[in-house]
């Protein structure tokens, strides 16, 4: 790999050349099936051997590679890195069989989604049948606050945090049911917390209403699972009684 072009933003005065220098250096350590030496990774990333050993003896002093006889490989440190990526794969894993029972017990179109960046990201899916203008899958965006899996994760958050999401975001109308109201939303992050779920009627899109709960981990809730459902198949009543019910049982055995 030659990384060269990566490690300079002439242009960027923000850019932290010595730190992308040292993510090179460990990508590369990482990316080897054996030990290597100062002089593999200088010429495999094109940075001078000088450079290359500050970074890992930094590395090195960090925990995050060690050195034997035969040149540098990652240590264990290294691996807590992207413990949070692989839990959230290990998650939605262990989720898909889950939601897919759920969704032959109601047989309705059940969801896993955590908080990313603002958004509602999708994890995990099992579709029973198509209710809404856009086609929902793994990995698919929403905005949180009128999504009832958006809402669960607001809640479960300070209320600084919730107040400074407000702050960001433009709180757009999807449809005329959608609550937008700053003060009301915040009302329905205390109300989702205390009741422990959240149901959206119609305000993400006209006919649709669905029902989202926490799921939780040692830390505290670490996703929301949900049911979406037409609103001409499925009355409140119905949620309330035979849905959620359902969704909490399998959010109990998801949970941690």
């Amino acid at each position: 790999m030659d990384g060269r072009n990566e490690l300079e933003r002439p242009g960027d005065p923000e850019f932290m050349s010595s730190l992308a220098r040292g993510l090179a250096v460990m990508r590369c350590v990482a990316e080897s099936s054996r030990p290597v030496t100062i002089a593999d990774v200088s010429r495999r990333i094109g940075l001078s051997r000088a450079a290359v050993r500050r970074c890992l003896h930094t590395l090195n002093l960090l925990g995050y590679v060690g050195q034997d006889a035969r040149g540098y490989v990652v240590r264990r440190q290294a691996l807590a890195l992207g413990h949070p990526y692989l839990s959230l794969n290990a998650l939605a894993a262990r989720a898909q069989p889950l939601l897919n029972q759920l969704r032959d017990a109601i047989s309705e179109s059940c969801s896993l989604g955590v908080m990313e960046e603002d958004q509602l990201l999708y994890v995990a899916r099992s579709e029973a049948s198509r209710i809404m203008s856009i086609g929902l899958r793994v990995g698919s965006r929403l905005p949180l606050y009128p999504t009832s899996m958006g809402r669960v994760l607001l809640a479960a958050c300070d209320r600084e945090v919730q107040e400074a999401y407000l702050d960001r975001v433009d709180l757009k109308a999807l449809t005329d049911k959608t609550v937008t109201g700053r003060g009301q939303l915040m009302q329905i992050f205390q109300r989702v917390a205390t009741e422990g779920y959240a149901i959206l009627d119609e305000e993400l899109e006209i006919g649709v209403r669905s029902v989202a709960v926490p799921v939780k981990g040692k830390a505290g809730v670490v996703a929301a699972l949900n049911v979406g459902m037409s609103t001409a198949r499925v009355s409140l009543e119905d949620l309330r009684k035979r849905i959620l019910p359902a969704l909490r049982e399998t959010a109990a055995d998801l949970s941690l």
